[in-house]
Parts: structure tokens; sequence; C-alpha cells
């Protein structure tokens, strides 16, 4: 794992904040480092000069953004432990209060304990992209704005207009509609794609994202509107409710930037931000092979259903990636994309979860998908 010039040490984590005097020791150190790193980055942050010297001296610009992350994670874990401790202190009976108070402290320990491990994984993700700053270029004129006609489509990302794919794994259904609709960011032309998860024929996550089309054949992921829903039981009428739009995001917006959904020409060993909203969207992702076949590799063929596969990469051209985020360190996922069809697979490794392409709506092959 790499080390940032203004990282802390294991001997100097954020304690734990479970009294007055250890909220204020923690708010203390907490300053401490913020002041450290602000001394510490200051010459790389001074304004530009004849703009070739701004980085010189080997500034580690990724880790220090991990750092300041860290720091952020801790001052959100003590605030929901005295949120929490609020809401326990009204409560009447001794008991209620003690279980709340009780699950407030195991709460704030292992808010503690991810911190530390999204900090770790955010440094590994520094060591793969580097330590210079994130600033993707975002210029419009890199960029289509008539996706009706577009100078190098993706063909792994049919991005067509009326484009229609439905995903089913075990609990859930998904479904994904290139809508006739776009969104203007930053002068970029996004096309508006509808991403909506199912569970027992209820509504729970309704999305919107928004891509952008590069003239070299990437595709940007410039944002999303994500809308979670849940229904609870006793309420009458029984309706489904907004109960959060946690992950969404838009470049431009409160430092929010672009990321790569997939790459123009993928490449082996690859490694990209999908996107990069701090603390909130900071999926990446590993170009794992750009000649998938089933057969030819017995870790990426695990939990791929032969039939699909044999049906979408007869000629030993899909591309496999694998998808994580420093958010949910324990996360890995690999996703297999078919050309001319998008991604038809998603696996989860670790439980063995598959999330496969059931039916779509623009190529000869979607007529022969077979059935879970």
């Amino acid at each position: 794992m790499s080390s940032g010039s203004m990282s802390l040490g294991s001997s100097q984590h954020v304690p734990e904040c479970l009294g007055i005097a250890r909220y204020r020791a923690c708010r203390r150190l907490a300053i401490a480092v913020a002041i450290a790193g602000l001394l510490g980055a200051a010459p790389a942050l001074a304004k530009k000069g004849d703009g070739e010297n701004d980085d010189r001296g080997g500034r580690r610009f990724c880790s220090a953004t991990a750092t300041a992350q860290f720091v952020a994670c801790g001052s959100e874990v003590l605030d929901d432990f005295f949120t929490a401790t609020a809401i326990c202190t009204n409560l009447s009976d001794a008991d209620e209060r003690q279980e709340c108070t009780s699950e407030a402290r195991a709460d704030s320990k292992e808010g503690n304990l991810l911190c530390r491990e999204q900090r770790d994984a955010r440094r590994d993700l520094c060591a793969e992209l580097g330590e210079d700053r994130y600033d993707p270029d975002f210029d419009p004129a890199h960029f289509d704005a008539d996706f009706t006609s577009l100078t190098h489509p993706n063909p792994y990302v049919p991005l067509g207009i009326g484009n229609h794919w439905e995903y089913a794994s075990e609990d859930e259904t998904v479904t994904i509609d290139v809508l006739d609709e776009t969104k203007l960011i930053e002068g970029v032309t996004c096309i508006v794609v509808s991403d909506r998860v199912e569970v027992d024929g209820e509504i729970v996550e309704d999305t919107d994202d928004w891509f952008g089309q590069r003239k070299d054949g990437t595709v940007d992921y410039c944002g999303e509107l994500s809308q979670e829903f849940e229904s609870f039981q006793g309420d009458d009428p029984q309706k489904l409710e907004l109960v959060g739009i946690e992950g969404s995001w838009k470049a431009g917006r409160d430092g929010a930037k672009s990321g790569t959904l997939f790459p123009g020409t993928p490449m082996v060993g690859q490694v990209y931000r999908q996107e990069f909203s701090a603390g909130n969207a900071e999926d990446a992702a590993r170009v794992l092979s750009t000649s998938y076949g089933f057969g030819g590799d017995p870790e990426l063929d695990e939990f791929v259903p032969e039939a699909l596969a044999e049906l979408l990469c007869a000629a030993d051209d899909c591309v496999v990636t694998g998808e994580f985020s420093p958010l949910s360190p324990d996360g890995f996922e690999r996703k297999y994309y078919a050309r001319g069809i998008g991604m038809f697979l998603e696996v989860h490794p670790d439980s063995g979860e598959i999330l496969q392409l059931v039916d779509c709506n623009f190529d000869a092959k979607c007529a022969a998908l077979p059935t879970p």
C-alpha cells in the first residue's frame, strides 16, 4: 500500500470518541491533521506561474486527497455518534436507553474501522493511478452533441435512443432504457439513461444516469440522480416513499468530476475512475480481458452461464472489467460486455450472485438469450 506524505500512521488514527474528553481530543487531532495537510500542500496549491513547473517535487496529490477524506470520515463518525446520543437521551425506558447507547458505541467503532479501510483502499488506488491530481479534460469540443449521429460509437456501450435492456437476478430485476432526452452538463451534451431496480414487483431504486460520448469512442459518466424507495408496514395506504438520494452526483457540482464509464480502446490492465464525488461516488474499474470467450480462463468463467457466453462471446471478443469502490472496500464485481450488446452479465465472486441479461430490443441475438 502506498503512503502519502500527509498520511496518518497506524498509531495515529482518529481515536474512538465516546466521551466528552475523547471527543475534544478527537477534534484537536482532526484540526491538527487538517492544518498539517494544508501547510504541507500549500506550495503545490499555489497559483500557477508559467504553467509548467506547478507540480515539481513529486507532490502526492492523490495520497493527500485520501488523507483529507480520512479526516472528513472521522468527523462524520463523530457527528453520527453524538446525534445518536441525542436520540438515546430522549428515551424514557432505561433498558431501551442503554441498548440505544450500546448500539451507538458499536456503530462508532465500526465507523472508525470503515474510515481506515476506505483510506487504505484509496491509497491502493493511488498506487494504481499515480499521484497526479484527478482533473479530467471535460472540454465539450471532445464530445458528440448529436446522439443520432455519433462520430465513433462505442460497440460495448451502444447508446442508440430507444435501446432497452432487462436483467434478472435471484431476487431483483433491472430495466435500462436509453431515453430520447439529453442534459447539458458543463457544456457537454449527455444522454439520459433510465435505470430501474425492482424487488417483488416494486421499484426500490429509480436512477437517471447521464452519459457523454467522446469522439474517440470513450463513454464518460457525467453524473446520476439516484432515488431509493421503500414501503412501510402499518402505513395506510401503503405506498412507496422516497427514503434517499445517496450516490447522486453531477460533474461540476460540489467538486464532482466526470469519469470513464467505458474506454474507447480498452486495454488489459487499464485502471480508471468511473466517477468522482468525494465521499459519495468513487467507483473505479480495471480491464481484465479484451478477448474473453467461455473456456479460456477458469477464473473469468466462474459463475458465468455457459450458454449466454457462447451466444455473445463466440468470437472471443468480449471485454471483462473488475469494478470496485474505496467506499466499499470489500466489494468487487466483474462485468462482461459483448460487442453490439453492451453489458450482459454482472458477477459477484464472493457470493456467486449474478445479474444476467434476459431481454433487449436492438440486436438479433436479443431473441436468442437463454432463460436463467
